[in-house]
Order: structure tokens, then sequence, then C-alpha cells
């Protein structure tokens, strides 16, 4: 049965979490499908890092590390953010960016490993993971001499074998939105006696983790997309209880001291998650990403999670319907899972190559900048030169926070018309800009 924008209205009429909407400052006119790479601002953000600087900093100056708990706000932050992981009190800090946390798990997770069996010399990775990822496990790999051994997702299973120490994944996909079974994963790396690394950059605040119920050994994320902290929020670390306290993470600076005032010249690590700190705090940023937290604090009563990520299936299964009714024969296909067990918040289309200007390329680029330069924000991945393995993708992210029903309706008859009138052709759509 054809959903019409009537249909759609009556069902954001009926939504439980719309009041969740007004929290955010979003531009007039804009539909906003880019939450999965930044995340708008809470309306609260502007006026308290307005009071962090012209209050806290310019009247009370040093005195608020104290007085307005400067000092620990990693931590309480950290465990405002557990709940949405499955993470436990005390097991969170948000600091740093991802590439840096990645660092310190890694770097730690390889030293559990190595110890308990020296004869283990692999990473394994998904091929199409975050490019950051590979980048900082190649880099530890080649200082250590070890191999980092990148493998397709359903060739996982089988590259887990005696010689592997560490099992890096990122739970949901950036490019296509798929969404490992996190605790089968785990399970199977255990199995043969390999740690895991799980990256939640793409899940953290838009699908349900349970990194406890699924045992996993380390994790982190960054503050930035479905959590709504800013551009560069500190991103969040995660280690398990039981690897917290066995070594120490490399980036050893005095945040993470057990006594980092008695200015002892020898390092002596925090008990627990506090030792992956390393120098002093971004206070402005955390304080922001605050903001972004306690949205997730008020949706609590709003059925938390589960109804967040209920939303978020009807409106990433609307949103296909739809560009599969009203956009057939413009040669667009989907990347992304139709499992409601194997996606995230985003839905992935591909596009016929030689469908773009004069036979090059897919288009796919323009299109979105066609769907940009009509208030719709999404963005573009570039894929691998036409293997097929790895198409250009037009990502789109659906942050059930602040969209509704009504907003896939339409960004999907911009779609349309967009394909349509052909204007995604015109030269200044296929220009390509710094950020994609």
């Amino acid at each position: 049965m054809t959903t019409t924008l009537q249909d759609c209205r009556a069902r954001d009429a009926q939504d439980p979490l719309r009041a969740l909407r007004d929290r955010f400052a979003l531009p007039p006119g804009v539909i906003y499908l880019d939450g999965n790479s930044l995340g708008v601002a809470p309306k609260a953000a502007a006026a308290r890092v307005a009071d962090v600087v012209n209050r806290e900093w310019a009247t009370d100056l040093i005195q608020s590390w104290n007085t307005a708990s400067w000092f620990d706000l990693p931590q309480r932050l950290g465990n405002q953010l557990a709940p949405l992981i499955g993470a436990g009190p005390n097991e969170v800090v948000c600091t740093d960016t991802t590439s840096i946390n990645l660092y310190k798990v890694l770097s730690a997770a390889l030293n559990i490993a190595r110890e308990d069996s020296p004869t283990r010399k692999r990473v394994v990775s998904e091929r199409s993971n975050f490019p950051t990822d590979l980048y900082i496990a190649e880099g530890l790999c080649k200082e250590r001499g070890l191999e980092l051994v990148l493998v397709e997702p359903e060739e996982i299973a089988a590259a887990l074998t005696s010689d592997v120490a560490v099992l890096m994944l990122t739970h949901v996909n950036y490019r296509t939105g798929a969404m490992h079974d996190m605790a089968a994963v785990t399970a199977a790396a255990h199995a043969a006696g390999i740690l895991t690394v799980w990256d939640l950059a793409h899940s953290a605040g838009a699908v349900p983790v349970d990194l406890n119920g699924a045992g996993a050994d380390f994790s982190i994320g960054c503050g930035y997309k479905y959590l709504n902290g800013g551009p560069g929020a500190p991103a969040f670390v995660w280690v398990h209880p039981r690897h917290a306290d066995r070594f120490w993470q490399p980036l050893s600076g005095w945040w993470g001291h057990a006594a980092p005032f008695a200015f002892t010249p020898d390092y002596q690590p925090a008990p627990g998650i506090t030792r992956y700190l390393c120098g002093t705090q971004p206070i402005i940023s955390l304080s922001a990403l605050q903001c972004g937290l306690d949205v997730f604090t008020a949706a609590q009563s709003l059925g938390g999670m589960a109804a967040l990520r209920a939303k978020s299936l009807a409106l990433t299964d609307l949103f296909i319907a739809l560009v599969e009714e009203r956009c057939a024969g413009h040669g667009l296909g989907l990347a992304t899972p139709r499992d409601h067990a194997q996606r995230g918040s985003q839905v992935c289309l591909t596009r016929d190559e030689g469908a773009g200007v004069n036979g090059q390329g897919s288009g796919a680029y323009a299109i979105v900048q066609a769907l940009i330069a009509r208030g719709v924000i999404g963005d573009f991945r570039k894929g691998d030169g036409g293997t097929g393995r790895h198409n250009d993708i037009l990502r789109f992210g659906f942050t059930p926070l602040y969209l509704g029903f009504e907003d896939v309706w339409n960004a999907v008859e911009h779609l349309r018309q967009v394909l349509e009138s052909g204007e995604w052709q015109k030269a200044e759509f296929n220009q390509t800009h710094a950020v994609t």
C-alpha cells in the first residue's frame, strides 16, 4: 500500500519521542540526514558553553577545577554514557579522540594477548573498516613486528586462527550501515583465544549496545555523531574490568596517574578506567558533550534506547520503501541490509557505474550535492574504483531524536525530483569539495 505524506504526518503526531526534537537547534528548511557524521547542536549547548567561558573560566578561573567539578568531568560523563553501551559504573571515560583512544586500547590488548600467548602475531580487521582504525593498527603492527590482516565480513570466522592476537572491528560499518552481531563474533573470537576491540562510532546513541553482555574486551567511540557532542567532541574509552588493571596504556600522562597532584617523578597508573586518561582535559568540549548526553538521559523516561531503536528502524524501513517505490528506474541500489538485526541507523544507496555525467562514474557525489542545495543533507563515500565490492555510496543517517516520518517522505520526494529533472548534472554539483 502506498504511503502518503498525510500518513507520515499522522505517524509523527503519534510518535512518543516527538518532544525530543524541540531540544535541538535544527535550521529551518533543512532535512538533516547526516547525524551519523556530525550530530545536530542541542539547544542547551550554546548557553552551557557560554557559562563555562564567561563564569567558570573568566570569573572563577582556576578555582573551577574544584568548584565546578571540572576535574572529574571525564568520569562523570563516562557514567552518563555507560547505560547507552551496556557498560557498568566507572567503566567508561570521555576523553581524547577516537584515533588516540584506539591506540591506547589496541596497545593494551596486544600487550595482554602477547603475554598470554607470545606466538600470536596477527591483528585481524575488516577491509572496509573506517580508515583511521586501519591506519592506527597498521602503525602499531609495524612498530611491533606484527601483521595486519584485512578480510571481508564473510571471511572473519575463517580468519580467527591460533596466530591472531586481536580482532578489531567497527560494530556498524561506516559505509554500508551493516551491523555485526557483537555477542556472536566476540564469542567466536574468545573461543579461539582472541581479544576483541570494538569501535562504536556508528553505534553509540543509535543502536542498543551491550558490551558487558557480549563479553567484549575493549571499546572506543566518538562523541560528535549520534551523541551530538559537537565537531571534534571528545571520544570515549571502555575496558572490561577484567583487563583494566593489567597493563598501562601507552600514553601514560599525568591525568591517568594514581595521584596526579603528588607530582612524583615516576608513573603510577590510576586504578581501573581512569588510567586511560592522558593529559589535561578539554573542559569546554566536554561541557558541550554533556548537553548531548543530557538528551539521552531525558529519553530514558520515554523508553530509552529501545524506543529510539524502534523509531530508527521504522524511519529507515520507510526510507527504503519510498526510494524503491518513487525512485525506481534511476539506477539506485541498496547497500544497507534489510534485516533489522544487521542494520545500523543509516541507509546507504549505490548507483550504477557509468550513469554519471557523460557516462563517467556513478553520479552519486553530484546527486548528494544537488540534494544538499535543496536542504536535504546527506553525504557521499567513494567506492574502490568499480570492482563491484565497494561502490560509491549516497549515505543517509537517521537520528530518531530529531527526525520524523514527514522528513523522510520529503527527503525522498527531493531525491525523486533531483533524479527525474537531471539537475544533478549541473557543473556546480560535480565540483568536488574538500569534505565529501
